[in-house]
């Protein structure tokens, strides 16, 4: 499908290592004229439902300073655009688990909020499980739950788990595993 905008100019508003902020001015696709904030993320979310032969999976658990709360998420990061997503996911699982994985399944691409912003995520399950130790970001004060994924489920459908990108990938994988 053709795109309907016409983009007239952009400007750079901020940047930072891991975002940039760009205003357009355009014409809308009613032919008027307007404006639209675009936020470029520098990297690729990454999310992985890690998957043990008892089905038990991994939450990370963390205090989010964007939403001024608790968050518990499936294990993910950000993994460099001009890096293999495999790659990234690898590093991310041990970072945040201390788990390796002999067999990776990518299971979704996901568009975050592709109403303000160009972010993709890859979401992937991990299997055949060895544990060993994490290496938490400097940003990072994790907290790791391991738990049966039907519990992990029903902690999305009671509104416990809210990150978007943990949401789709539990529902994706319950679907895959035939739990719902």
């Amino acid at each position: 499908m053709k795109n309907p905008w016409i983009k007239i100019s952009e400007k750079k508003v901020y940047d930072n290592p891991w975002i940039k902020v760009s205003e357009h001015q355009v014409i809308t696709p009613r032919q008027k004229e307007g404006i639209y904030g675009k936020v470029s993320f520098k990297n690729m979310a990454i999310g992985i439902v890690p998957l043990d032969k008892d089905l038990h999976t991994w939450l990370v658990g963390q205090y989010r300073y964007t939403l001024d709360e608790y968050s518990w998420e499936i294990p993910m990061g950000g993994g460099p655009l001009d890096e293999d997503a495999l790659l990234s996911a690898k590093r991310e699982l041990k970072e945040e688990t201390g788990l390796t994985a002999e067999k990776w399944t990518e299971i979704m691409k996901i568009h975050t909020s592709n109403s303000v912003t160009d972010e993709v995520g890859l979401v992937f399950i991990a299997e055949d499980l060895q544990e060993g130790e994490t290496a938490f970001d400097d940003t990072e004060d994790l907290k790791i739950w391991r738990l049966p994924f039907a519990e992990v489920l029903q902690m999305v459908m009671k509104g416990q788990i809210t990150d978007g990108i943990s949401i789709a990938a539990v529902l994706k994988t319950a679907i895959i595993l035939k739990q719902v």
